[in-house]
C-alpha cells in the first residue's frame, strides 16, 4: 500500500547544512535541518535574524555563492533538487517555486518596467509571445489588487509604493501557477495596515490556487491567522515543529515560550514591561558544544550543556515535535 504522507507531500528537506567561511574558520549556519511541507499546505518558518530562515530556503534553489558548502537532501515533488543540472533547476525556480524576497526596491530591477518584469518568466518559463504575456501580467496585477493594471506595467519600481512594489513581487511569483510559493519576510519594511493587506492576499490566493506556502518570519504574531503549521528556528536548527494551533496553546521548547512571551498583549497592565529573552544567540563557528539554546535558557540542565537534543515527538501528538531535553524528561515523567 502506498505511503499516503509520501504522496501528499511536496516539499522534503532532510538533514539539510550551509557551511560558510567565517572569521574563526569554517562554520556551520544551517545544522541538519529537516523541514517538509505537504500539498496546499502553509509553513511558517519562525525565528531571530541570523537563524538560518532565509539561508535555508536560498540553499534549497541554488541560489547561494559556489564558496558556501550545502550538503543533505531536499525533495520537491518527487525530484531531487541537489542532484538536479543548472538547467533543470531553473525551470523549477520562477517555475515550480515562486520566490518573494524581503526587499522589493533591491529584488526589483530599477531600471525595467514593471510589466516587462512580470512578463520576463512567463516568456521564459511558459513560453508565451510578448503580447500573451502583457494581458497575463495585467491579470495578475488585478489578482494582487494593484488599481489600474494596465497602466502600472509601465511604471518603474520607484514610482511606487512600499506595498504596491511588494504586491508586485507577488504577482512575479505567482506568474506562472507555482506549486510552492515561498515568501521570504514579505511584510518587514511594511505598516501595520499593509501588512494586513499582504497577508490577507497570499491567505485568498493559495486558496484560489491552491498552492503550498513557506511564509519566512521573525513575527509569530502575524502568522498565527496565515500558517497551518509552525517550525522554530535557533542557531540554525529546528528546536520545535507542530501545528499552528498546538504551539500557541501548548508551548514546548523554553525558545518559542520565550518568544510567545514578548509579544505584547492587550491584556497587559499598563506601562508593564515586556518579557525579553536574555542573551545573544551564539555566532557561527562558536556554537557551544550541547544544545544550542542552553547559554539563554532558564531551564538548563547539565546533559543540555553536553549533548545536542533530537527533534522527538510530544507524547500524545505525533505531530508536535521539540528539540528540548528538559520538555522529553517532563514528558515521560508526566
Amino acid at each position: 500500500m502506498m505511503d499516503m504522507k509520501s504522496t501528499n507531500r511536496l516539499l522534503d528537506v532532510r538533514g539539510l547544512t550551509v557551511e560558510i567561511d567565517g572569521r574563526n574558520g569554517p562554520a556551520i549556519v544551517v545544522d541538519g535541518i529537516d523541514l517538509h511541507v505537504d500539498k496546499g499546505e502553509t509553513l511558517g518558518v519562525v525565528g531571530e535574524s541570523g537563524c538560518g530562515k532565509s539561508l535555508t530556503m536560498l540553499s534549497l534553489m541554488r541560489l547561494l555563492p559556489n564558496k558556501i558548502k550545502v550538503t543533505g537532501s531536499a525533495t520537491f515533488d518527487g525530484r531531487d533538487l541537489q542532484t538536479m543540472s543548472n538547467r533543470e533547476l531553473r525551470k523549477v525556480r520562477g517555475g515550480d517555486i515562486g520566490f518573494v524576497f524581503q526587499d522589493p526596491m533591491t529584488s526589483l530591477n530599477p531600471v525595467m518596467r514593471v510589466g516587462d518584469q512580470i512578463c520576463e518568466p512567463l516568456i521564459y518559463h511558459r513560453g508565451m509571445k510578448k503580447a500573451e504575456a502583457r494581458r497575463r501580467a495585467v491579470e495578475l496585477l488585478r489578482l494582487v489588487g494593484i488599481p489600474g493594471p494596465e497602466e502600472r506595467l509601465q511604471a518603474y519600481p520607484h514610482e511606487l509604493s512600499g506595498g504596491m512594489r511588494q504586491r508586485v513581487m507577488i504577482a512575479i511569483g505567482l506568474a506562472c501557477n507555482p506549486k510552492l510559493l515561498i515568501a521570504d519576510e514579505p511584510t518587514t519594511a511594511l505598516d501595520v495596515t499593509i501588512q494586513a493587506q499582504i497577508v490577507d492576499l497570499v491567505k485568498d490566493l493559495r486558496t484560489k490556487l491552491g498552492m503550498s506556502v513557506v511564509w519566512i518570519t521573525h513575527d509569530l504574531a502575524l502568522i498565527a491567522g496565515l500558517v497551518d503549521r509552525v517550525a522554530v528556528l535557533y542557531a540554525g536548527t529546528v528546536v520545535e515543529d507542530a501545528p499552528v494551533d498546538e504551539l500557541y496553546a501548548r508551548p514546548s521548547h523554553p525558545y518559542t515560550r520565550g518568544l510567545l512571551s514578548s509579544i505584547p498583549k492587550l491584556s497587559d497592565p499598563p506601562a508593564s514591561r515586556l518579557s525579553s529573552i536574555g542573551g545573544t544567540p551564539p555566532e557561527p563557528g562558536r556554537r557551544p558544544k550541547g544544545c544550542p539554546f542552553a547559554p539563554r535558557c532558564p531551564l538548563v540542565e547539565n546533559i543540555c550543556r553536553e549533548k545536542v537534543p533530537r527533534l522527538e515527538p510530544l507524547s500524545g501528538s505525533s505531530n508536535h515535535r521539540a528539540a528540548c531535553f528538559v520538555v522529553q524528561r517532563m514528558q515521560e515523567a508526566a
